[in-house]
């Protein structure tokens, strides 16, 4: 069974917002509700600028579905994070918990008075009926059902966007980062922490230290 994620190639990413733009028609999402959004990070710095298309990335293990008390949030045999609006209370616990801020309100306004949580769906509708009228006016429309990919990634004009099987995408993105002349130290201790002090070795490739007798 595929497990469905987003993965967003920086380097090809041009801030054109047609995702967003895509999603927005796709789902006739509500005014002042973005469920994808592109994030520029070093704004104006020459060289260092990057953007990056953001959504709910559909966590394996979502903390949206830890903290919601009334569980309405649950994943489908794909992987995706759906949520039941019919359950949701509007608490804005999983608002909190989700590091990419996905869920989001519908409209401003004091506790219990902004609506039911909405939140990208990765183009699979909800709890009910595939592709049924009830299914498109609360959740949008069920791409997934139809053989389709969610249209913000098939929208995006530089493939920048990837959505699909995880190991899929996963293998895309190797190809790519291997034919820009990169390769194992794009991932990795290094990458992600520095190359720290002359000589020093991650903790995986450190050699185990010869017993002593005591």
């Amino acid at each position: 069974m595929a497990r469905m994620k987003f993965l967003c190639d920086a380097e090809r990413c041009i801030e054109c917002n047609g995702c967003v733009t895509a999603c927005k028609n796709e789902n006739e999402v509500p005014w002042g509700v973005n469920r994808r959004r592109v994030v520029t990070i070093n704004d104006g710095v020459v060289g260092a600028e990057k953007s990056i298309s953001v959504a709910c990335m559909h966590c394996s293990d979502a903390p949206c579905m830890a903290v919601c008390p009334v569980d309405c949030f649950y994943k489908t045999d794909d992987g995706v994070v759906l949520h039941d609006k019919d359950l949701c209370i509007g608490c804005g616990y999983c608002f909190y918990a989700c590091p990419f801020g996905a869920p989001q309100f519908p409209q401003a306004g004091a506790f219990g008075l902004r609506g039911k949580m909405d939140k990208c769906t990765f183009c699979a509708g909800g709890p009910e009926a595939d592709r049924s009228e009830a299914e498109f006016k609360k959740y949008g429309r069920n791409r997934l059902a139809e053989g389709k990919l969610p249209a913000c990634a098939e929208m995006c004009s530089t493939k920048a966007l990837l959505g699909g099987d995880g190991d899929v995408i996963a293998d895309i993105y190797r190809e790519r980062v291997l034919r820009r002349g990169k390769g194992s130290e794009v991932w990795g201790w290094g990458t992600a922490y520095g190359p720290g002090a002359p000589g020093a070795k991650p903790p995986a490739q450190m050699q185990p230290q010869p017993a002593t007798k005591s």
